[in-house]
């Protein structure tokens, strides 16, 4: 008997989620940053171990947003929350509980679906006591079905955290391949790998307005290579100096980055070619927006 649960990843910014997802799949198929608002959209990791499959879907970190790229972030939660079996809401450790976090609770509570607390980040907590305060508060908020305090950095838990998920499956065929690991196109990847090196190298506004298009993707007849030639755009000039920094040293170092992550991820030869264009305001252009595969 195969079973199966689709499950969405909410929180805030910075709390782990894409960490969560990496660590639960075994490999990295979402961006991870200190930066908040790394993930820009929805993305599908599917598990199937034994007889259940989980598929997991990754959201923007709710929050208020900016301009109409951050709007449509936030429709992404909205649609990542609708519909699901389970939601595995993800918090850190220790602070109070965010206003935003409060009105994630509310949406979560009109649709009705079972949650699971994952308190991520334990591995940063010297005192206990601060966690079961933290617990104690959203246990007050939302009855959840289970409450797991875990690390995405270590592991810890993680084990639990996915018995408590697989609780939650229901008898069904299995809607992926047992082998797939994400519905994200390859095109997708190659250039959120880009952009996450971006987010790395680069300080303050400039990676958020940011955004990486893949102009070519095409595997060699022979040699067992694959060519990659990707637009990066921002939105004034003076970022584009930045971005490819004196001599082209900056560019250089964040093509050869995303290259080698390319090649771990794809296990082929990269040959990468990246260029900077300016895009002023792309992310209050809804046209610009969809070109970018961000609606």
């Amino acid at each position: 008997m195969t079973k199966t649960a689709f499950v969405s990843i909410v929180g805030c910014p910075n709390v782990g989620k894409s960490s969560l997802l990496n660590k639960l799949l075994g490999q990295k198929v979402a961006i991870v940053t200190s930066k908040p608002q790394t993930t820009r959209t929805r993305i599908i990791g599917v598990l199937t171990r034994g007889e259940t499959q989980l598929v997991f879907t990754d959201t923007p970190g709710y929050h208020r947003p900016k301009n109409k790229l951050g709007e449509r972030m936030i429709k992404a939660v909205g649609e990542g929350i609708s519909g699901m079996d389970a939601c595995l809401f993800v918090t850190e450790p220790d602070g109070e509980i965010r206003t935003a976090e409060t009105e994630l609770l509310k949406r979560l509570k009109k649709e009705g679906a079972p949650v699971i607390l994952a308190v991520n980040k334990m591995d940063t907590v010297k005192e206990k006591q601060v966690v079961m305060e933290k617990i104690l508060a959203f246990t007050k908020e939302y009855d959840f079905e289970a409450v797991v305090p875990c690390s995405a950095l270590t592991g810890e838990n993680l084990d639990v955290l996915l018995e408590e998920l697989e609780k939650l499956s229901y008898e069904s065929v299995h809607f992926f391949p047992d082998d797939t690991l994400t519905d994200q196109p390859e095109r997708v990847i190659a250039s959120e790998i880009i952009r996450e090196k971006i987010l790395l190298m680069l300080d303050k506004e400039i990676p958020h307005g940011v955004a990486v298009g893949i102009e070519k993707m095409r595997e060699r007849e022979k040699g067992g290579i694959m060519d990659v030639e990707a637009v990066i755009y921002c939105e004034k000039e003076s970022h584009k100096g930045i971005i490819i920094g004196k001599k082209g040293d900056m560019l250089k170092k964040i093509s050869t980055m995303a290259r080698q992550d390319m090649e771990n991820f794809f296990g082929c030869k990269i040959n990468l070619q990246c260029w900077v264009k300016v895009k002023e305001g792309w992310r209050n252009r809804e046209g610009l927006i969809h070109n970018f595969g961000l609606d």
